[in-house]
């Protein structure tokens, strides 16, 4: 079989090879999955760079999350059946045309869930949702987060706006303003602008901001807890670009803000059964309703993962770039 392997750290384009390996069999628990299609995530870059908080060993599989169709039974599974399509968004070496997963752990896909809006269900929009319960908000309240036009900030104006809260985004370039506009998403501001300060403040009318998501960091840390209130949460999602994040220590001392981590895979894990369902169910409905949308901006073969990546990465992409084996 076919699966997209890297020697050595570095940047995607550069190191990733397609390899043939042997055809996996699954043991007690597990079942094989045939990919139909699998995502490409900032993580799965990190990772292949070698700068993630996880770091393979190498010879190292790639990928994380993907679409597959159940192929076989591993011993003691049951409630699955071979030919079923599930999604996994934690199954580490998903680039490859056939892998092994917990059973435990795949969502069965709705037929009323297109291939290309399953296959990026799971890691995204559920890190998102948790997001939005991690920050433990209610209707009415303020939010601000910058990489507005990311995958997790349109998601995340999307599901706040579907929950009532009130989401404030933050933006590099001021094409991504209207970028987000024609997606129907507002209160969107770009910080290349002398007044985005004061343009945030108009949009939220005053009202107290009372969390914020970095996804940035470096400078861009310090611009979202700068518009925080008093006893506001900073939330450190992703560090896309500077893994330090500068904040000023006056905005933390005498607005008493706290600072906190968020790593959307240990949360999975420790996020209970009944609640870990009652998300996805919100989110399946959410998509199907079309509050909720996953967008995709290119679907490339694993043979050409090299443009795939370079795709990724291109300024004003809207929506994923998918891999298919």
């Amino acid at each position: 079989m076919r699966a997209l392997i890297h020697h050595t750290f570095g940047e995607p384009e550069d190191v990733l090879t397609v390899e043939e390996r042997p055809l996996p069999e699954p043991g007690p628990g597990q079942v094989r999955l045939r990919i139909v299609l699998s995502p490409i995530h900032n993580h799965d870059i990190w990772t292949i760079r070698g700068t993630y908080g996880f770091k393979p060993e190498l010879p190292a599989a790639s990928g994380t999350e993907a679409l597959g169709i159940v192929d076989a039974l591993g011993e003691g599974v049951d409630g699955l059946a071979i030919g079923q399509r599930v999604a996994t968004g934690g199954t580490f070496g998903a680039w490859a045309e056939y892998i092994v997963a917990n059973a435990a752990g795949l969502i069965p896909v709705p037929a009323s869930l297109s291939d290309e809006v399953a296959s990026q269900l799971v890691s995204m929009p559920f890190s998102t949702i948790s997001l939005l319960e991690f920050l433990e908000v209610k209707p009415g309240d303020w939010i601000v987060q910058n990489a507005a036009n990311g995958a997790v900030g349109r998601m995340l104006a999307q599901l706040g706006a579907a929950r009532g809260v009130n989401v404030l985004g933050l933006v590099r370039r001021s094409a991504g303003v209207e970028e987000l506009r024609a997606q129907g998403i507002e209160n969107v501001v770009a910080t290349d602008q002398s007044d985005w300060a004061e343009q945030a403040a108009k949009i939220t009318g005053g009202a107290p901001i009372v969390a914020g998501v970095d996804s940035v960091g470096g400078a861009a840390s310090g611009q979202v807890l700068s518009l925080l209130a008093e006893n506001g949460t900073l939330v450190a999602f992703g560090a896309m670009n500077s893994p330090i994040m500068e904040i000023a220590s006056g905005d933390v001392i005498f607005k008493q803000a706290t600072v906190k981590g968020f790593w959307g895979s240990k949360v999975i894990q420790t996020t209970d059964a009944a609640t870990r369902g009652a998300l996805f169910g919100e989110l399946i409905q959410r998509v199907s309703d079309g509050t909720l949308t996953l967008p995709v901006a290119g679907v490339f073969d694993a043979a050409d993962a090299a443009d795939a990546m370079r795709a990724s990465r291109t300024p004003g992409r809207v929506g994923k770039v998918l891999l298919k084996f």
